[in-house]
């Protein structure tokens, strides 16, 4: 019990009820004894009365009259005379003296804790106020014992009554819980281990029903990751499904591609000028095609492979990307501009970079062809002192707020109708293979900018 929430809730109730009756117990105990003197003091004014009225009784009648006020003495203060009204022998010497008529609170919860801490049987003096202004003060002597037998018979009776309060209080706080709180809660622990069972299975996502708001939320982020993870999960088995046949296609392109490599050899040897011009760009287009299909029989067997890094000239690689996406076109009025020095020499894998820019590229162009009308790609490189980086601008319509919510989640980053969003997911996945970062710089009616960054690590070429 004392492991459960409930358990521990209960003890620490039964704490705090207790706690807060002993501080209400301790100005109350002060409360019963001031109460205690003052009901001895109007006894006593009450006794003293029967003198007033008749100077003589007799002194069995006044011992009784003591004896019903519990006090040993009355004398009254009237007109600045004390006088001694009633009286007997008084068994002890006085040891205190208490004034009730002007005391503090904090003194009378002083006095009273000392009464309970003086075991002494001894007699104490105690002055107050008469009642119906019978006089400036009363005084009366009385013992001690029966004053703190009072208090502790009091303060028992009200620590008993605390502890009956505490457990009442503790308990229904308890059941409360139990209802409102622990039983909704769960029940959220059943789903989850019911949709740990067969997280595939959506029929098993919580659905929200709590009634309090606290549970109701937990319950609505459960809900939302439970079906993110089984978004995730029925994802990943098409992916592997998806892995399984692009693996079996590229292995037969390859093939494919092999038997076309060899056309294009004889292809180089043609005289014509026109061919001998063309013929090295499809010679590089197609064993980069070759290239793509063993990285992708690579890939369906575990993962991208690590890039091969080497110190390549940038702008090489831009001009063949740009290069290719120019005979993609088709007509369409794309101005490619290019900010890439001459000299500007990057560490990293050729194959690698050249698929990362021909994707972004190829994604700006297509954002610009999809609006009908001309535009333009920037590419823009910059050598810094602890990375190197490369910028690809376009003037297109920008990327609506769906894609760039997933933007480098494959299948779902798509910014076009019919796109798959692979691209950007490949090509992030190849940048960090080189320690580097892609990121979205910025986006909008005016176009969209992607930043390649890549460290120099240690620096030495």
């Amino acid at each position: 019990m004392l492991k459960s929430f409930s358990g521990r809730l209960l003890i620490l109730t039964t704490i705090f009820v207790m706690l807060a009756e002993v501080l209400i117990f301790v100005p109350t105990i002060a409360r019963f004894r001031e109460e205690y003197l003052m009901n001895r003091l109007e006894r006593a004014q009450i006794a003293s009365l029967t003198l007033l009225a008749n100077d003589m009784i007799d002194p069995a009648l006044e011992a009784e009259l003591l004896r019903t006020a519990e006090v040993f003495n009355v004398v009254l203060r009237r007109d600045e005379v004390r006088q001694l009204v009633l009286s007997s022998p008084m068994p002890q010497s006085i040891i205190n003296t208490y004034d009730l008529r002007d005391s503090a609170p904090l003194i009378l919860i002083k006095d009273a804790f000392m009464q309970l801490a003086d075991t002494r049987d001894g007699v104490i003096r105690v002055i107050g106020a008469p009642v119906q202004d019978a006089g400036s003060s009363i005084e009366i002597t009385m013992q001690t014992v029966p004053l703190r037998d009072a208090m502790i018979d009091y303060g028992l009776r009200i620590l008993l009554l605390s502890a009956v309060i505490s457990i009442i209080t503790a308990s229904l706080l308890f059941v409360a819980l139990r209802v409102l709180l622990l039983k909704p809660i769960k029940g959220v622990v059943g789903h989850m281990q019911n949709y740990a069972l067969a997280p595939e299975d959506a029929r098993r996502i919580i659905t929200p029903s709590a009634g309090v708001t606290e549970v109701r939320e937990a319950e609505e982020a459960l809900m939302k990751l439970e079906t993110d993870l089984t978004q995730a999960l029925r994802q990943k088995e098409r992916l592997a499904q998806l892995g399984q046949a692009v693996s079996k296609v590229s292995h037969d392109l390859r093939n494919i591609l092999t038997t076309a490599q060899l056309f294009t050899d004889r292809i180089e040897m043609s005289e014509d000028p026109s061919v001998k011009r063309m013929a090295p760009k499809l010679v590089s287009s197609i064993t980069r095609a070759v290239h793509l299909c063993e990285s992708t029989l690579a890939f369906g067997k575990a993962e991208e492979p690590s890039p091969t890094l080497t110190v390549t000239a940038l702008d090489h690689i831009v001009q063949d990307v740009v290069d290719s996406e120019r005979l993609a076109t088709d007509g369409a009025a794309i101005n490619f501009v290019l900010d890439v020095p001459a000299n500007l020499k990057v560490r990293a894998d050729p194959e690698h970079l050249f698929r990362v820019l021909s994707n972004l590229v190829r994604n700006a162009r297509q954002a610009i062809a999809a609006t009908g009308q001309g535009g333009e790609i920037r590419l823009t490189a910059k050598d810094r002192p602890d990375y190197w980086v490369i910028d690809v601008q376009d003037d297109g319509p920008g990327l609506p707020p769906k894609a760039q919510e997933h933007l480098f989640t494959a299948f779902r980053g798509g910014a076009r109708k019919g796109g798959s969003g692979l691209g950007l997911a490949i090509a992030a996945e190849l940048v960090r293979g080189h320690g580097g970062t892609l990121e979205l710089k910025e986006t909008g009616t005016s176009g969209t900018v992607f930043r390649i960054s890549l460290p120099k690590g240690d620096g030495t070429f």
